[in-house]
């Protein structure tokens, strides 16, 4: 069972930026810090598509609404990618069914998917583009903090993971009034749209 605080960390850090812990266990593998990652993740087109697509979620993850859009169009691939990642590292590993490894990642992924979702829509409530450059930036220096402290200790990582875990749950729950305005809005503006297309003269 020795990988599984891994799996844990890596699941938790999959929800915020998927990308971003491919990128950077299959860096810490290519560079021999750590035997721990698969040689799948090693490969030189899986770390150059992780790259773009790690540039592409750090634009999109800084601009208000567009964010709460990627993070929608992510609900999907964040979970399955923190799946395949834990499935894979217990592969390597051995000491953990790949089944048990990957619904471990995939659940705790999606969970803080939803915190980094919830968080963003709240956020968005206020006009100013600073608090979402504010937050993507501590989040994507909170995935690279947490991933390379697991490469050393991934106890203690794991442990950190979980109170993050924990306090984005509280976070959200306190937050609950500013999501569902948020929600309101956007529904708001998809009604205005519909009603505008539906009222535009035919010919």
């Amino acid at each position: 069972m020795s990988v599984l605080p891994l799996v844990f960390t890596s699941g938790w850090a999959s929800g915020i930026n998927a990308y971003a812990v491919v990128l950077l266990l299959g860096l810490f593998g290519a560079t021999g810090l750590t035997d721990e990652v698969p040689e799948s993740l090693q490969r030189t087109d899986v770390l150059i598509v992780a790259g773009v697509l790690f540039l592409c979620e750090a634009v999109a993850d800084k601009i208000p609404y567009v964010d709460s859009v990627w993070d929608t169009a992510h609900t999907v691939i964040r979970p399955i990618a923190g799946a395949v990642v834990a499935a894979l590292l217990a592969g390597e590993s051995g000491s953990l069914p790949e089944l048990a490894a990957g619904a471990v990642g995939g659940s705790t992924a999606l969970m803080s998917h939803l915190v980094k979702a919830g968080t963003r829509m709240a956020v968005n409530t206020s006009p100013e583009p600073f608090s979402n450059v504010v937050l993507s930036v501590a989040e994507d220096l909170g995935v690279a903090g947490v991933i390379t402290f697991a490469m050393f200790n991934p106890v203690a990582a794991a442990v950190v993971a979980g109170v993050l875990l924990l306090l984005g749950i509280v976070t959200v729950v306190l937050l609950a009034k500013k999501i569902r305005r948020f929600l309101r809005r956007r529904a708001q503006r998809r009604e205005e749209k519909r009603l505008a297309s539906g009222g535009r003269p035919s010919g």
